[in-house]
């Protein structure tokens, strides 16, 4: 047994919403998963420019690596700063030194400047998916890593799921999609049932209804933040990744949690079914073979030790050898800059959601 594990993987993250803690809240208190999103996350996302972003990403990523996570799958929505912020995220983590696998998540739920929370699979595409699109095959054409993103089923129209699916094929990538999230989006596997394929990756799955190829990533402690029901992704024969949906990217913790909420579920269910969910997404990152964490706990390597004893830290990082957290220090950048650069960020954003 030893202090060192290798680095860390956060398979679903929105490191947009980064600056959302503290922000106002909203006028009534919602009610349902669906309410959460409109007057919460979609209220947020529209507030978004490309300077915020950027802070955003920039303490996201820094509290990544300062937890052990190397490397963030992110799934990204800006619906008012859309062209160029791939870019902007992927320079942010590149300042940081985290990898990222970006996508931009297209939706057809703002026609214009109206919100429609419900999107007939009928309708035609929108503009605004049509940017979001143009976003995503940009960013892969210039070489960007990443994938084509989807917010969810349920806002998009059936001819924007063909588009995106088609793009993803085209480009040699998976589509990386909020699957059944909440009971809104109940219909999802039978709409992606004849488009996904097994380099999809499909995010939460709680009202999942039927097998769906693809890798399903498993977000516990936001689906239990959200109260939309736990996804119990060992029914489905899956591979299973861990995110945390933009709730930061300390995977030790959100491990412990997922292995709790198992148990809670299967009391037969052991520690090492978890620990091969934190370790399914390196296959999204081949390279992280070479980035090491050592943890202030010497039995870091066992999943039976980690997942009962909380508290345990992220010490030192190395990527390919080179330390880039020493003692909980970044060394690369300074975290002090980074948060009040930050702090500035969120104030403007938050006088900016205190008037809508």
């Amino acid at each position: 047994m030893s202090f060192e594990t290798r680095a860390m993987v956060c398979a679903h993250h929105h490191l947009y919403s980064s600056l959302a803690r503290g922000m106002p809240a909203p006028d009534e208190t919602p009610h349902s998963f669906l309410s959460i999103l409109e007057n919460v996350w979609w209220r947020l996302d529209v507030a978004l420019d490309l300077d915020t972003l950027y802070w955003s990403a920039a303490l996201g990523a820094a509290e990544a690596l300062c937890n052990g996570t190397t490397a963030i799958i992110d799934h990204h929505e800006s619906p008012m700063a859309i062209d160029g912020s791939l870019d902007v995220i992927a320079d942010a983590c590149s300042m940081i030194g985290v990898k990222t696998n970006l996508s931009y998540g297209v939706t057809d739920r703002w026609d214009g400047a109206t919100l429609r929370s419900k999107v007939s699979p009928l309708s035609p595409m929108t503009d605004g998916a049509v940017r979001g699109l143009r976003e995503n095959e940009r960013f892969l054409q210039a070489g960007g890593r990443g994938m084509v993103g989807v917010h969810a089923a349920f806002t998009c129209t059936d001819e924007t799921l063909d588009r995106a699916t088609a793009l993803a094929a085209s480009m040699k990538t998976g589509v990386h999609i909020h699957v059944a999230e909440g009971f809104d989006d109940k219909e999802a596997g039978a709409r992606l049932e004849n488009r996904a394929e097994n380099n999809w990756l499909l995010i939460h799955a709680v009202h999942l209804d039927r097998q769906l190829s693809g890798t399903i990533v498993h977000n516990p402690r936001s689906n239990m933040n959200n109260s939309v029901g736990y996804a119990n992704p060992v029914r489905f024969s899956n591979d299973i990744a861990l995110g945390t949906d933009g709730i930061g990217a300390d995977m030790l913790e959100e491990a412990r949690l997922a292995y709790v909420r198992l148990r809670e579920s299967d009391v037969t269910q052991t520690p090492d079914t978890v620990w091969k969910w934190l370790q399914a997404a390196e296959k999204f990152f081949p390279e992280i073979v070479d980035d090491t964490v050592t943890w202030s706990y010497d039995k870091a390597d066992s999943p039976w030790h980690v997942a009962f004893t909380p508290g345990i830290r992220c010490v030192d990082v190395r990527v390919k050898g080179q330390l880039v957290v020493n003692n909980g220090t970044p060394t690369q950048f300074d975290m002090n800059e980074i948060r009040s650069k930050a702090s500035e960020a969120a104030t403007k954003l938050h006088k900016k959601l205190a008037l809508r």
